[in-house]
């Protein structure tokens, strides 16, 4: 099927009968919603696939539309503020499922754009200059520019290594854009980077925003509420498949460790922009001994990647995902326990769902808990340290 093929909208589709989808129990209570997310976020994770070629070392440019249609009151308290949280949850989200990528932020506003953080590993760093900028109530003004957003994104993204996964995301609200030139001409440079750009949109879809979606093989968004609005984010926190024309290559890293340098109270290379840091201990770099707050840093010196171990093995889930539970169908009146949670599983009222590998049982919540944040089954761990 064609990637650019566009789904018919709702008003498309034919006549449906959405209130046989309410359902209550034995007792009347209508449990038909929470049963929905749980049965989709299972859907969401029977569809991810083993030796698939994913883009572990990503280079995420987040635009932030910051002009006047931000002031908007359907996003509770105002889209600005709506956005503004729940990007705080994503830049946490994305680097804890993806340790050893880099992340930057750009605003747009006054038919113009901004880079207000660099491309970094630093969540602290980012977390602070959303503060400055986007915290601020009287920050969004103006109209919005994709054009300009993107020339600066694609100014750094062009000259970085073709190994690494390059993606734009917009998040947009205003249903027009103040461009200088042709957008088409930006769209074919994107295109020749291989820089997929994705957007999700606050108010409606825009013809031109997903036109550049599809041509750059990235996802086009409107979200309903806050909710799917977190739940959009939520799902591209998960690195994206490289394109077959991307080559496999050995990438170069040092592995530093925390040592104390003597004399003590030296500047790290990582804090010399802003005036220098003193401090006693840091990460030294193997190859050209610069010192180092936090890891992961690409050293400014020598352009080694500095890692730990832990980001490595933490990275490790996307390649090799836990195979789905199965879930199996017991007779009334039996009783199971989850090996998760030491709890009781009510049967028929709650499902079970059974691991081929260790022959554990697990309830819902341990079930998603387990795929989406632990990406370890704890009956394979003990199993593992048994034999040992």
């Amino acid at each position: 099927m064609d990637e650019t093929e566009v789904k018919e909208y709702r008003w498309e589709g034919g006549y449906e009968k959405t209130w046989e989808e309410v359902k209550e129990d034995e007792v009347g209570n209508v449990e038909w919603s929470v049963k929905e997310i749980i049965e989709k976020s299972k859907r969401l994770l029977a569809t991810r696939q083993p030796n698939v070629r994913l883009g572990m070392m990503r280079h995420l440019f987040v635009i932030v539309d910051s002009s006047n249609s931000m002031v908007e009151k359907d996003l509770k308290p105002t889209r600005q503020l709506c956005t503004y949280k729940l990007l705080q949850d994503f830049i946490q989200d994305y680097f804890d499922q993806n340790p050893i990528s880099q992340l930057g932020l750009i605003t747009t506003r006054n038919s113009s754009a901004e880079r207000i953080s660099e491309l970094s590993g630093n969540r602290k760093y980012h977390l602070e200059e959303l503060k400055k900028t986007f915290g601020d109530f009287n920050y969004c003004n103006g109209l919005m520019s994709v054009q300009n957003s993107l020339e600066i994104a694609l100014s750094v993204m062009k000259m970085l290594p073709s190994h690494t996964s390059k993606e734009i995301l917009i998040i947009g609200s205003s249903l027009s854009s103040c461009d200088p030139g042709e957008i088409n001409t930006t769209i074919e440079m994107l295109k020749t980077n291989n820089i997929r750009v994705s957007m999700i949109h606050l108010a409606a879809e825009v013809r031109m925003f997903r036109h550049l979606c599809n041509e750059t093989k990235g996802k086009h968004n409107v979200i309903v509420d806050d909710v799917h609005f977190k739940h959009i984010l939520w799902s591209l926190v998960e690195p994206v498949p490289l394109p077959n024309s991307v080559d496999a290559s050995c990438v170069k890293m040092g592995f530093p460790q925390e040592l104390e340098q003597k004399p003590p109270f030296t500047t790290c290379s990582c804090h010399l922009a802003e005036g220098g840091k003193l401090n006693a201990k840091g990460f030294f770099c193997p190859q050209c001994n610069s010192k180092y707050c936090e890891l992961p840093v690409e050293c400014k010196c020598c352009g080694l990647i500095l890692v730990s171990s832990l980001h490595l093995a933490r990275s490790l889930h996307h390649l090799v995902p836990i195979k789905p539970f199965i879930k199996i169908e017991l007779e009334e009146g039996s009783s199971a326990y989850c090996y998760g949670c030491r709890k009781r599983i009510k049967v028929p009222a709650e499902n079970v769902y059974f691991c081929e590998s260790c022959k554990k049982h697990y309830c819902d919540g341990c079930d998603i808990y387990v795929h989406n944040t632990l990406h370890v089954c704890p009956g394979c761990a003990v199993k593992r340290d048994e034999k040992r």
